[in-house]
């Protein structure tokens, strides 16, 4: 199983939130704003940041670092590694599983992330067997988007899904986020979309967006 760092902002939590970290990063990178999004004791939920596998990734060199796949173009419609984003999707899995061990019901967990974190849970969330609480997929794009319609999981076609991205993004363009949200929308998900002035990051706009969707889907 996947090594996470949990944070629980009460005792005895009844909701989970799984949030993915993007290509080179760790499960500390998004760490520091869950208080920003949930003051402690204000509500009673699990954060969980699961660190990735160490790959070799074929755009960078091959070079070892995190990642949920291997990219190994620029063109992210091209020759998309379905073995690697198999592998993450059974270890999603066993994270969701983990938390119906420990009392939360899949339908009280978000499954989220950023970047390439956030190109994972699309992947894994649309095609879960279990109901999911909500999907959330900042700053990335939807893979695999031509076996989506004959692998799609009915437990999730009217899941809600927040997506963010930033209009200065030079990492991920934010005309791949729209055309993933327009492909999400014409096969008829229930889509958030946000945009703002930013690079491939997060801001405080986001972040309050963010914190509304998961108490819209949490309660």
């Amino acid at each position: 199983m996947l090594e996470t760092i949990d944070i629980e902002s009460a005792a005895a939590p009844d909701a989970a939130v799984i949030w993915l970290h993007g290509l080179g990063a760790d499960g500390h990178d998004f760490e520091p704003i869950v208080p920003e999004i949930l003051p402690r004791s204000e509500r009673a939920w699990r954060f969980i940041f699961p660190h990735a596998p160490v790959r070799a990734v074929t755009l960078n060199g091959g070079a070892p670092m995190r990642a949920w796949y291997d990219i190994r173009r620029l063109d992210r419609a091209a020759n998309e590694d379905l073995a690697g984003f198999k592998d993450t999707d059974a270890k999603l899995r066993e994270l969701i599983a983990r938390e119906e061990s420990r009392g939360i019901p899949a339908n009280r967990i978000v499954l989220g992330g950023f970047s390439q974190g956030g190109a994972v849970s699309l992947y894994s969330g649309l095609r879960c067997d279990r109901r999911l609480a909500g999907l959330m997929a900042l700053s990335c794009y939807l893979p695999l988007a031509s076996s989506l319609a004959a692998e799609r999981a009915p437990a999730n076609e009217s899941t809600p899904i927040f997506m963010a991205h930033g209009l200065e993004d030079n990492v991920l363009a934010a005309a791949l986020g729209r055309e993933s949200r327009d492909v999400l929308l014409s096969l008829g998900y229930r889509v958030e979309w946000r945009d703002y002035p930013m690079a491939h990051t997060v801001c405080g706009a986001e972040i309050a967006a963010i914190r509304e969707f998961l108490i819209g889907v949490l309660g």
